[in-house]
C-alpha cells in the first residue's frame, strides 16, 4: 500500500474506537505534559536562581594591576600602577559580545564628619554611572550620580543606610553635606538596604562617589602627573573638567622590559585600583576572561613574550553554585522525563499488543486479499506513531496550561521554551516507533489461515 491509503487506514481504525484510542494516548499527554511543565518551571526557577547569584557578584570579573619585584622581593597584586579608566572603555567596546557594562573602581580610606558627629565607613569607593548596577545595588531615595557628574569630579556622593543611621539619626539626609578628608560633599541618593555580606561585613556602611572625585578630591591627584617608564619621564596636564585622559600622556610606553622587574612604573595620579566588568552570561566567564586578556595587552601593547602587567579575577565560588545548580536541576528534569515516557510507551505497547489480539481476523482478511506483512507491520506501527504525535502535540497544550496556572497561583518564574516543545514531538514519534514496534511485527507474523479461524 502507498503512503497515502495506509494513511487513511489507521485513522479510520483508531475513530473507530475513540476510547481505546483516548486511553492509550493518555499515558503520552500525562508524561509530555509532566515534562513540558516541569522544564518550563525548571527553566524559570534556573533563570530566577542565576539572576540571584548575579545580585551577589558571580557574573562580575575584577581587572587588577599586576605585581611589581623590587630586589627579589616582590609586592604582590595590585602593587603596578598599570590599569587606566580607558582600559574599561576598550573591554566594552572590544568585547560587546559578551560584556555588558564595566566600571573603573578607585576607593579611599577617610573619616566622614556631619556637624559634631564622626564615622569611619568600611569602605569609600568610587565608580562610574554603572557602577550600582554591577554591584547590584539599588537607590532607596534621591537618585543616582550621572555621566556628567564622573566627567566634571562632582562633589556628589550616595550613602548606605548604615552611615545614613548614624550620621543623620532619622532625618533626611537627601541635599545635605558630608565631609570627607576636608572635602564637601552633598548626599544626592540613600542605597537600599543589603545587609550583611558572605564574610559577616556590613554591606551597608558605605559611601559611593564618582571615581574621577576619589581620585582627585580624596587621593590628592594633582592637575599635573609624571609618568616614567623605561627611564622616559612625561608631564602632562590633566584638566579637572576632561575625563581624565589625554592624548599628550604616553599611557602605554613601548617596552621590551618585562614588567616584573626593577623597571620604573607609572605615578598611581593617573591609574585606577582596578576594573569591575559585568558579563552577559555567566557561564560564558571563561571564554570572556580569555578575550578580555587579548584586549589588554592590545591596550598595553604588550610585546609577545611579555608578561601581562594585569591580572584578571572572577567570582569562582559564585559561578560554581550558579552551574552547579544548574546542572542538578537539568539532571532532574531528564530524569523525570525519562521516567514518564517511559511510562507512557509501556502503556502504547500494552494497548497495541490487545489491539493486535482483537483485530486478528482483520489481519488475517487482509493477507488473505493480497496485503504483505510488510504492509500489516507499517499499519499498527503507523497506528502506534499517531497515537504518540497526538498525545505530543496535546500534552504540550496541557503542560504549557499548567506551568501558567502554576505561575499565576505561586509566582514561580516560568519560561517557554519552543525546543522542548518541538523535542517532546520528535520524542513522542520515536517512542511510537520503539514500542510500537513489537506489535506491529507480531501482526505481520500471524498465519492467514490461522487469523481467519481465530475467535
Amino acid at each position: 500500500m502507498k503512503f497515502g491509503p495506509l494513511l487513511l487506514t489507521c485513522i479510520n481504525a483508531l475513530i473507530r474506537n475513540p476510547m481505546r484510542a483516548m486511553l492509550t494516548v493518555l499515558g503520552i499527554v500525562i508524561g509530555i505534559a509532566a515534562v513540558v511543565a516541569i522544564m518550563e518551571i525548571g527553566n524559570g526557577s534556573k533563570k530566577q536562581i542565576a539572576d540571584q547569584m548575579a545580585g551577589l557578584g558571580a557574573d562580575v570579573i575584577n581587572v587588577f594591576s599586576a605585581s611589581t619585584r623590587t630586589a627579589g622581593v616582590s609586592g604582590g597584586m595590585n602593587t603596578r600602577a598599570s590599569i587606566y579608566a580607558e582600559d574599561a572603555d576598550a573591554i566594552v567596546k572590544e568585547c560587546g559580545d559578551t560584556v555588558e557594562t564595566a566600571t573603573p573602581v578607585v576607593r579611599a580610606n577617610a573619616q566622614v564628619i556631619v556637624g559634631n558627629k564622626n564615622w569611619s565607613p568600611n569602605s569609600i569607593v568610587g565608580g562610574n554611572e554603572n557602577y550600582l548596577d554591577i554591584e547590584g545595588w539599588e537607590v532607596d531615595s534621591g537618585s543616582p550620580f550621572t555621566k556628567e557628574h564622573v566627567t566634571n569630579s562632582s562633589r556628589v556622593c550616595l550613602i548606605g543606610s548604615t552611615i545614613a543611621r548614624e550620621l543623620f539619626e532619622g532625618e533626611d539626609p537627601i541635599g545635605k553635606d558630608i565631609r570627607i578628608k576636608d572635602v564637601m560633599f552633598t548626599v544626592i541618593g540613600v542605597l537600599a538596604t543589603k545587609g550583611a555580606d558572605m564574610g559577616g561585613n556590613d554591606k551597608d556602611d558605605c559611601i559611593i562617589l564618582p571615581w574621577s572625585s576619589v581620585r582627585t578630591r580624596l587621593k590628592g591627584a594633582s592637575n599635573e602627573a609624571t609618568i616614567t617608564a623605561g627611564g622616559a619621564a612625561n608631564r602632562s596636564s590633566v584638566s579637572s573638567t576632561d575625563t581624565f585622559s589625554t592624548s599628550a600622556v604616553d599611557f602605554y610606553p613601548g617596552s621590551d622590559l618585562q614588567p616584573f622587574t626593577n623597571a620604573p612604573h607609572p605615578l598611581r595620579t593617573l591609574t585606577v585600583d582596578f576594573i569591575s566588568v559585568k558579563v552577559k552570561d555567566v557561564t560564558t566567564i571563561s571564554q570572556t576572561m580569555d578575550d578580555m586578556a587579548a584586549v589588554l595587552r592590545r591596550q598595553h601593547r604588550l610585546e609577545p613574550g611579555v608578561l601581562d602587567d594585569f591580572t584578571l579575577r572572577d567570582r569562582a565560588q559564585f559561578t560554581k553554585m550558579v552551574t552547579s545548580t544548574a546542572d542538578t536541576m537539568s539532571t532532574l528534569l531528564i530524569a523525570v522525563a525519562m521516567i514518564s515516557l517511559v511510562v507512557g510507551g509501556v502503556g502504547i505497547m500494552n494497548i497495541m499488543m490487545v489491539s493486535v489480539t482483537e483485530r486478528t481476523k482483520e489481519i488475517g482478511l487482509r493477507m488473505a486479499v493480497g496485503a504483505r506483512p510488510v504492509d500489516i507491520m507499517w499499519q499498527f506501527l503507523l497506528e502506534a506513531v499517531l497515537l504518540c504525535i497526538t498525545g505530543g502535540i496535546l500534552g504540550i497544550a496541557l503542560g504549557r496550561t499548567i506551568s501558567l496556572v502554576v505561575a499565576a497561583k505561586t509566582g514561580l518564574p516560568v519560561e517557554s521554551s519552543p525546543t522542548a516543545m518541538l523535542l517532546a514531538v520528535s520524542v513522542s514519534a520515536i517512542i511510537g516507533i520503539i514500542f510500537g514496534w513489537y506489535p506491529a511485527y507480531k501482526g505481520s507474523k500471524l498465519d492467514p489461515i490461522d487469523a481467519l479461524h481465530h475467535e
